[in-house]
């Protein structure tokens, strides 16, 4: 919590892999804090194709959803949604005001958050029949390939993920590989 001229924010930090998770998250915030008067956030789900949004909740324009979605930025963070809750103390900020108190408020979120790391991973579709098992499973474990999933039935299908810095190298390994066949996963 975050006090500004008599108003209160309170800040948080929600890992989302999607859009539609924002919705849920929000409605829970609004009945824990039924009284507030606004419930500003911004969200940035992607690594190789960022998709934002930031919300100003009847905050004048740019005031509370871009300040909350900088911090995201300067924090360097992806598939993260921040809420900042106000409850207005009868003493008005400004916009210079508001946006200080949004963006200390985000960052004093983000700040407490347990922030996890995770891997870029390219997931690939390996084809193959029982007469190459050895060559394939040679490769996997020679490149430390992740196996995620595999099907054995008259033929054999692996999916499999990898590093996305060294998915090239393991697609060229295994399409060099006679009668196997890979392919990304979509």
């Amino acid at each position: 919590m975050f006090k500004e001229k008599n108003s209160k924010f309170y800040g948080y930090a929600f890992p989302i892999e999607t859009e539609e998770e924002v919705k849920p998250i929000l409605e829970k915030i609004k009945k824990q804090h039924y009284t507030a008067r606004h419930w500003c956030y911004a969200f940035q789900i992607g690594t190789s194709k960022i998709y934002f949004r930031a919300n100003d909740d009847g905050e004048p324009n740019n005031s509370a959803g871009m300040p909350i979605y900088g911090q995201i930025q300067s924090f360097e963070l992806t598939n993260v949604l921040v809420v900042v809750v106000r409850y207005f103390g009868g003493i008005k900020l400004g916009v210079g005001g508001l946006v200080q108190a949004y963006k200390t408020g985000a960052q004093m979120a983000l700040e407490v958050a347990e922030i996890e790391e995770r891997t870029i991973d390219v997931h690939f579709i390996v084809s193959f029949d029982y007469k190459n098992m050895n060559k394939v499973m040679r490769v996997i474990k020679e490149k430390n390939v992740r196996l995620i999933k595999q099907e054995m039935e008259m033929s054999c299908v692996f999916e499999i993920a990898i590093r996305k810095h060294f998915a090239q190298d393991i697609f060229e390994a295994f399409d060099a590989i006679y009668e196997v066949d890979i392919k990304e996963k979509e």
